[in-house]
């Protein structure tokens, strides 16, 4: 799975590394800084598929002593490293338009628009392939940099629109493809606070969401010999999970099929989700009498 999110990152930084180029002359050319903007942010992407690809790198080495749990933090340290980076493009492409509003200039040249159009369409075709990948690896890093791909297209496309309203007005709206510059920087710093969202959660290990969960749950119930499971905390470590349980079976069971049940119980887990990497199984006695745990302890041990 890792290698298709390094694939992935690799073929960003190809497509980008040509964008950038073609951008920045079509915008110096045709007198766009709209399109000049976009070239500045197509050069983030440069780096965010680089540093998501670093990142998976690391994420490869095995688990251990030091970090026994392995490197998978790493592609979301690299999630939250290009999230900060859509920040930056985001003031720096803000700043930069608000200097050429105040600046008269020339209108766009119109062939900056079939440009933009062809840039729009290889941009959504590449935010989408790369999220597929993410989706189906489960990479945040992977997703973010999907979706720095489509923070471009958002920029191309606010840009065709202000070259267009300039175009079509002509004298006296020069300026509205910097307004567009100004908009989709907007956009894009708010994507960068969804994907920083995202990271952050994984990075303190906040529970996965609960279809995950409840499938892992619903194996570990569904081990014959497992009366209940009372506490139940998975944490996600790159594209892996790792689940800690306390399940419940008949307090007569003797130690050691107690220990041949709790591995039915990680093989069970394993088999209904094969990214979990790893299950700690603590059995306890099941006792109906007791008094019930709080209901979020009894499903997730977590809030």
């Amino acid at each position: 799975m890792v290698g298709r999110g390094m694939r992935a990152a690799i073929l960003g930084l190809v497509v980008n590394g040509v964008l950038v180029v073609v951008k920045l002359m079509a915008g110096i050319l045709g007198h766009s800084y709209a399109l000049v903007a976009d070239a500045i942010e197509s050069s983030t992407d440069l780096f965010s598929s680089l540093i998501v690809w670093a990142g998976l790198r690391v994420t490869e080495r095995p688990a251990d002593e030091s970090y026994p749990y392995g490197y998978g933090k790493a592609e979301t340290l690299a999630a939250a490293v290009v999230s900060l980076m859509l920040f930056g493009a985001a003031a720096g492409i803000a700043a930069a338009a608000v200097h050429e509003i105040a600046t008269p200039h020339h209108v766009p040249a119109p062939f900056t628009l079939a440009v933009l159009a062809a840039v729009v369409v290889i941009k959504e075709a590449l935010s989408r392939s790369v999220l597929r990948v993410g989706e189906e690896t489960g990479s945040t890093a992977v997703k973010a940099d999907a979706w720095h791909h489509r923070s471009d297209a958002l920029t191309s496309a606010a840009a065709f629109v202000g070259i267009a309203v300039a175009l079509w007005g002509g004298e006296g709206w020069e300026s509205a493809d910097d307004w567009a510059a100004l908009v989709a920087a907007g956009i894009i710093a708010i994507n960068g606070g969804l994907l920083l969202r995202g990271a952050a959660r994984e990075l303190m290990d906040r529970m996965p969401e609960t279809p995950v969960v409840d499938e892992i749950g619903s194996a570990a119930r569904g081990v014959a010999g497992v009366l209940d499971v009372e506490t139940l905390i998975v944490r996600k470590v790159g594209t892996a999970y790792y689940v800690d349980l306390h399940a419940q079976a008949d307090p007569a069971l003797p130690l050691r099929e107690a220990h041949i049940l709790s591995g039915k119980v990680k093989g069970a887990i394993r088999a209904a989700v094969p990214a979990v990497a790893g299950v700690l199984v603590h059995m306890e006695p099941f006792e109906p009498d007791a008094e019930p745990a709080p209901p979020a302890a009894a499903r997730v041990g977590l809030s």
